[in-house]
């Protein structure tokens, strides 16, 4: 257990700010599995643009890499120009 007043507070912080960093991510991941499942063009690029949106924010939140985003951008809109 922590001595300090401010490790308490650090502790309650950091709980704090995983459990919204795991929702988000969450998030992320299941509206990328949800566009990856479309089959008509139109749906995917009216989502397209809200998913690359979830992923730059987690990304400038460092919860996930840049680089990983723009992987995951990619892979999305390679995705969406072959269908």
């Amino acid at each position: 257990m922590a001595n300090h007043k401010s490790s308490i507070k650090r502790i309650r912080s950091n709980d704090t700010k995983r459990v919204l960093n795991k929702y988000q991510h969450k998030t992320t991941r299941n509206a990328t599995r949800k566009l990856r499942e479309l089959t008509d063009r139109k749906e995917a690029e009216i989502l397209f643009p809200t998913v690359v949106a979830m992923l730059d924010k987690l990304a400038k939140k460092n919860v996930i890499h840049k680089n990983k985003a723009a992987n995951l951008k990619s892979g999305l809109q390679v995705f969406i120009n072959k269908m």
